[in-house]
């Protein structure tokens, strides 16, 4: 089978394309032929560590490979595709079955087939959903859900504020929160305002413009998607018992000023690493069937072409998601 090898820190081109061979499942797996996956900024973070705090690099290349990646790894987190066979003791799929995954750090997309757990985080989907579509939820979709309900506990009524509104995590937030009945500020630059706007955010802000603490308005929730401030900034944006909350943390913010944060002052500081799960997974997968949740695509390559694509969307520019087409002759 065709599969992406990561191999080396450093340009995208040091990609590897290479023919290996097709997995097998074993006993509790099931085989799908992948048939979408993404450019995440979580592939980006094991490629190259792009959007890795620097004070949190060296905690990455522990995890990760000091010099070069530990072992030869192929990266992809989330993807959509069939179930073309299934191991011994396996009861929740069956081949031809519809299916979208969340890796996690297993990844694994960046290939035409891949051997996943039936008990990890993967689920059907409905028949009108394409793979494309399918793929592009798992990471920025369950990601929002997480800050924004269990982390958050947004309730009816609450104002939002989201930096970085035009991402992955972003687009979906918009959507979730409104799902949620909270009044939205998406803060995004000038190209992405009618994205945004159509999404259902409520207001927008661009912050090639304007600061967001200018207007001297409050927010109950404030979520940062790309690390764009800090939570002394935001704080000045925050109503009391207001939450900022870091989708990007540095070993300050992890170990200092969040756990600080929760037994000082009214204002709170809050960040997690969001680990993939089945039941979540689940839900936006429902939530998206009943519209209330539509992946944004900004780009489709083929699989031979992605070195572009973790080119284009480590600049940073990326609307919503970047989705990779997965050929099979």
């Amino acid at each position: 089978m065709k599969a992406i090898l990561h191999g080396a820190y450093g340009p995208a081109s040091l990609l590897e394309h290479a023919d290996i061979a097709k997995p097998l499942p074993g006993p509790g797996q099931v085989l799908i032929r992948i048939l979408a996956t993404t450019v995440s900024s979580g592939d980006c973070n094991v490629r190259n560590l792009t959007f890795i705090p620097p004070s949190m690099r060296p905690i990455a290349r522990l995890m990760f490979g000091i010099k070069r990646p530990w072992k030869k790894k192929i990266l992809g987190t989330e993807l959509a595709g069939v179930v073309e066979a299934v191991g011994n003791e396996v009861t929740m799929f069956s081949p031809g079955q519809r299916v979208v995954a969340s890796t996690g750090a297993l990844g694994g997309g960046h290939a035409q087939y891949v051997c996943l757990p039936e008990k990890g985080a993967l689920t059907t989907i409905p028949d009108e959903m394409t793979f494309e579509e399918a793929a592009a939820l798992p990471f920025g979709s369950t990601v929002a859900l997480a800050f924004l309900r269990d982390l958050g506990k947004i309730a009816a009524g609450d104002e939002l504020l989201i930096l970085g509104a035009s991402g992955s995590v972003g687009t979906a937030a918009i959507q979730l929160a409104k799902h949620f009945g909270a009044t939205v500020t998406a803060v995004c630059g000038p190209t992405n305002t009618q994205l945004v706007r159509e999404l259902g955010a409520d207001a927008v802000i661009d912050y090639t413009r304007e600061d967001f603490t200018g207007s001297g308005k409050k927010y109950d929730l404030i979520l940062d998607t790309v690390a764009a401030t800090s939570f002394k900034h935001a704080r000045l944006a925050l109503k009391d018992q207001g939450t900022y909350l870091q989708c990007v943390m540095s070993l300050a913010d992890m170990f200092l000023r969040n756990p600080w944060s929760a037994i000082s002052g009214s204002r709170k500081s809050k960040g997690a690493v969001v680990m993939e799960d089945k039941v979540r997974l689940e839900s936006v997968i429902k939530l998206a069937a009943e519209g209330h949740l539509r992946p944004v695509i900004d780009r489709i390559y083929p699989l031979e072409q992605i070195s572009e694509a973790f080119d284009y969307v480590e600049k940073r520019h990326k609307k919503g998601n970047v989705v990779i087409r997965v050929e099979h002759s």
